[in-house]
């Protein structure tokens, strides 16, 4: 999730001191829902990929597995947490939220890209 190096900045300097980690997650959560829609919807055809369902989910794991790397390169060099600290963080509350949003960044391109949701976007108006 690109956005959440752009959010994550943000998020943990600004929102956290003043709201608090959970909610300070709650806030960054549609922003990064939102990139991970746009960007799932629009780089396959980018880049001319088939859009099945293997493609797609190959697409989806291979991003998570790289954003993970990232994630944890982040946490070890620039945060000074250890590996069992970055683990240990999917237990909290706020670490259950973004578990989530990293399951919704792995499966956004599968569900960006289903029959039935291209079917729904060329009924809207516009």
């Amino acid at each position: 999730m690109p956005s959440a190096f752009a959010c994550g900045p943000v998020r943990v300097i600004w929102l956290e001191p003043r709201l608090g980690e959970i909610v300070a997650v709650l806030c960054e959560a549609p922003v990064l829902l939102g990139a991970m829609v746009l960007a799932a919807r629009r780089l396959p055809g980018a880049v001319r990929l088939r859009r099945s369902v293997a493609t797609l989910a190959g697409i989806g794991v291979g991003a998570l597995v790289l954003q993970q790397l990232a994630d944890f390169a982040v946490g070890i060099l620039l945060r000074g947490m250890t590996p069992a600290q970055l683990v240990a963080h999917f237990a909290t509350p706020a670490g259950m939220i973004y578990a989530a949003l990293l399951i919704a960044f792995a499966t956004m391109p599968v569900l960006a890209n289903s029959p039935r949701t291209r079917r729904a976007e060329k009924r809207l108006p516009g």
